[in-house]
């Protein structure tokens, strides 16, 4: 790569308002065309990941880039001086869309081709390099590898008639391997990144490698604050063995608006790369870009783009870290199996913003949890949370008021935004919801036990002196909506639920 890509422009659906250039609420086919070239031309994304993950794709984007928008990119070179980076299926774990893996893949050597005839010359990258999501072995970073040298690239090379090879026919296929991203979600593979980094690193040697650390699933999974800690750790252990091996690791870190989801926002950016300083690249996710103000955006992209990481992410203690998020799981999940049935109630109504499928996660999803089923993706899952007055980053913080004073030291030390995070989240904190949903359990379906796990929770926030519940306009006015929306679904008048959930995501700055 001419430069490790400072910010990554992505399709994640969390975007509480619909952009002005969409032609419907739902962004999709030739929007999303239009969308990556704004990606690059108005916010100064260095690049746009192509997801093919969960969503139907348009497998002719490189064409229809360098056609429409010929001016731009002759200007801006593909694979040179932007980049467009696919994010496939993982076939192991996302057996219905593994397909989908192989056209992925296909299209890189048609990029080639397109981008070739576009600049003529030989001499460009194009499209070559992809994301593996859920990666949990090495062995599936190297089929990915070797798949595409031989069978994508290598199939040139077969002769199908005598003296005839399909490069014959064809033209050759370019380029000849591509860069393999892991992208790590959950907490077994964090902990064992090293192991995945090095089993690849034996079998490709590549000249240098790209880690992706997912923020959001893990949340999802797991809470907050162990998805942070998780994150610290994946990146200590991928930074000190590329160090060892001469390898060097230039992390992705994937974070969305809420701090649930990493609370990278347009004015909380300097906060994120304080808690992330080796981080190479940010995601800036959907909600960044069209729920605040074009200028501000834009400034804070250009921040993003212009700093210098670390080389170093080193933290306290692993052990301790491994020990907090253990006691925070037990408790996060189980009050997560408690709300489940009025999460999944109210999360019918969170709007689309993209035509996607569901999502192979590990917390619920299509194979549950504990007999439990969630909703296929984060972000509608901290909508839900949001919008019945519970936001989810509070969830499992009784566990805090558990830690020894060493424990506690270590918690603080490493995670450096706790408690601007919590702060952030408890203003969209609404009492009179919970007590609402105590009184009407059975209409929500949860029962005292998790209601009381909660209201911990939210003490253990208090006792941070963190205050709880609205502090301003915004707070305010969420609340009342939060209110309106509880009535709602005890009336039965559901047809307002949906309504008075964009309203609240507006108020948010994201849907979640």
């Amino acid at each position: 790569m001419n430069r490790i890509p400072r910010s990554m422009c992505t399709q994640h659906p969390d975007n509480a308002r619909v952009p002005g250039w969409a032609r419907d609420s739902i962004i999709q086919g030739d929007d999303e065309v239009h969308e990556a070239y704004l990606a690059y031309s108005l916010y100064g994304c260095h690049e746009v990941m192509w997801d093919f993950e969960g969503k139907d794709v348009d497998i002719y984007v490189v064409r229809k880039l360098l056609s429409r928008y010929p001016d731009f990119f002759r200007e801006r070179v593909i694979g040179r001086d932007v980049y467009l980076t696919l994010r496939l299926p993982n076939p192991w774990a996302e057996t219905a869309e593994r397909k989908l893996f192989s056209q992925a893949l296909e299209l890189i050597p048609t990029a080639y081709d397109v981008a070739r005839e576009f600049y003529g010359t030989d001499d460009i990258n194009g499209v070559f390099q992809v994301i593996l999501p859920l990666t949990s072995r090495a062995e599936e970073l190297i089929f990915t590898y070797r798949y595409y040298e031989k069978v994508v690239s290598g199939k040139a090379f077969i002769e199908l008639l005598p003296s005839v090879k399909v490069m014959d026919v064809l033209g050759s296929v370019k380029p000849s391997t591509i860069d393999v991203i892991p992208l790590i979600e959950d907490l077994n593979s964090m902990l064992s990144i090293d192991k995945i980094i090095i089993g690849y690193w034996k079998a490709v040697r590549p000249s240098y490698l790209r880690i992706f650390i997912a923020r959001s699933d893990p949340a999802m999974n797991y809470g907050l604050v162990p998805a942070v800690l998780m994150a610290k750790i994946a990146l200590s252990k991928a930074l000190y063995l590329g160090k060892e091996l001469g390898l060097g690791i230039y992390p992705i870190i994937g974070v969305g608006p809420t701090p649930f989801r990493g609370h990278l926002t347009p004015y909380n950016v300097d906060n994120v790369i304080r808690e992330y300083p080796c981080v190479h690249t940010f995601t800036v996710q959907s909600a960044f870009r069209y729920d605040y103000p074009e200028g501000e955006v834009i400034n804070a992209i250009s921040k993003l783009n212009n700093r210098a990481p670390s080389n170093d992410c080193a933290i306290p203690d692993h052990d301790t870290l491994i020990t907090i998020i253990n006691k925070y799981v037990v408790n996060y999940q189980r009050e997560i199996e408690g709300l489940a049935s009025v999460i999944n109630r109210v999360s019918n109504y969170v709007p689309r913003r993209r035509a996607r499928k569901l999502h192979i996660g590990l917390f619920g999803y299509s194979r549950g949890f504990r007999g439990i089923v969630l909703p296929p993706r984060a972000i509608t899952f901290v909508a839900a949370l949001y919008s019945l007055g519970i936001p989810p980053e509070i969830l499992g913080a009784s566990v805090i008021n558990e830690l020894s004073e060493g424990e506690y030291a270590t918690l603080r030390e490493t995670y450096v935004n706790l408690v601007h995070d919590l702060n952030r989240a408890a203003n969209y904190i609404c009492h009179e919801c919970v007590d609402l949903m105590a009184r009407f359990s059975d209409v929500f379906g949860v029962d005292n036990e998790v209601i009381n796990a909660v209201r911990r929770d939210i003490k253990a926030l208090e006792d941070m002196g963190i205050k709880t519940g609205p502090r301003d306009y915004e707070g305010k006015k969420h609340e009342l909506l939060a209110q309106l929306l509880i009535n709602s679904l005890i009336e039965g008048k559901e047809e307002d639920t949906a309504r008075y959930m964009v309203e609240m995501a507006q108020i948010r700055h994201a849907i979640g």
